[in-house]
């Protein structure tokens, strides 16, 4: 089955949207689109899974413990299992793809 990813992408403004595009015992891949949420006050993502992410439109700025990382469309990074992290800024209309590999 083929798509184009760019279709259907209509950001809400009230929150980031997940779309799931592939999964199975190993890996999830998704679409994230953003309109420029930010993680609540207080909460950090920690994940069971590993994840790889790339930006494909936008911007992100992602916060850990102890540094921010900022990301613009082209940047990939890799986020290991359990490492606390949090959405600190984004750009309207962020656009991600995901790939979480499941242990």
């Amino acid at each position: 089955m083929s798509n184009n990813f760019f279709e259907n992408i209509t950001p809400d403004y009230s929150k980031e949207l997940f779309y799931t595009l592939f999964e199975n015992k190993k890996v999830l891949i998704e679409k994230i689109v953003s309109a420029g949420q930010v993680s609540p006050t207080n909460f950090w993502y920690d994940q069971d899974t590993d994840e790889w992410l790339i930006i494909l439109d936008g911007s992100t700025t992602i916060e850990f413990e102890d540094q921010l990382i900022e990301l613009k469309k082209g940047d990939s990074y890799f986020i290991p299992a359990h490492l606390k992290h949090r959405v600190s800024s984004a750009k309207f209309n962020t656009i991600i793809l995901a790939v979480h590999l499941k242990n």
